[in-house]
């Protein structure tokens, strides 16, 4: 069993939340001998870096060194640890909030980011927002929550994403979202070959998503 690093540090991790996440992290028995860390030593580790946005380097020396908590994080990035906290957690606000626990409609929009000199040849120029530098293209539910996301260099239109992005939303939430809302910048030619458009009148578009093609090859 790994030894315990006391620290008492904001984001630290509560008895409450460490009972929660607990199980989504156990990829061994909580209380493997080879262990040189305890498990909430290294998810407060991680916590830290996340929250604090410092650099691994500069980990407090009262939490395990950070090449621990790195190579740890990264196991529990390769096992989907994380993606499996987020979809529960998200099912679970829309219950308490009175919907169903997936969706059945979502928001896509984009925003483009300034590019630095590090961007290099990901950069490009959105004449829209006069920038140069990255788009991120997002679809939350109707609550706010993430579902998908793609980014790609700004001179990259939006319509062109949609496909991507109703694929993913579809296989993250098991083919249940039927209407997506989009601004005009998601509509048109291409847009409708990838799934079926109409109008509707209001500031933003509705769009009726299909299945997820692996949906569609398993029903086959």
């Amino acid at each position: 069993m790994g030894k315990t690093v006391v620290s008492s540090y904001l984001t630290d991790v509560s008895d409450e939340e460490w009972a929660f996440v607990l199980p989504y992290l156990l990829l061994s028995r909580e209380d493997n001998r080879s262990r040189q860390h305890s498990l909430r030593a290294l998810f407060n580790g991680v916590r830290y870096i996340v929250k604090t946005g410092n650099q691994w380097r500069l980990m407090p020396h009262d939490l395990p060194p950070w090449q621990a908590v790195y190579q740890q994080m990264r196991r529990w990035m390769a096992a989907g640890c994380f993606e499996l906290l987020v979809e529960d957690v998200q099912s679970l606000l829309r219950e308490f909030a009175g919907r169903k626990p997936q969706p059945t409609a979502i928001c896509i929009d984009s925003r483009t980011f300034q590019s630095t000199p590090e961007s290099g040849a990901r950069a490009g120029y959105d004449g829209a927002t006069r920038r140069k530098g990255s788009k991120v293209h997002i679809a939350v539910d109707t609550l706010g929550h993430l579902l998908a996301l793609t980014v790609t260099p700004a001179d990259q239109g939006d319509r062109e994403q949609v496909a991507a992005l109703a694929e993913e939303v579809q296989q993250v939430t098991g083919d249940t979202v039927e209407l997506a809302y989009v601004d005009q910048g998601y509509t048109g030619a291409n847009a409708a070959g990838c799934r079926r458009y109409r109008e509707d009148g209001s500031p933003r578009s509705s769009a009726r998503l299909g299945r997820s093609s692996r949906s569609n090859s398993s029903s086959d």
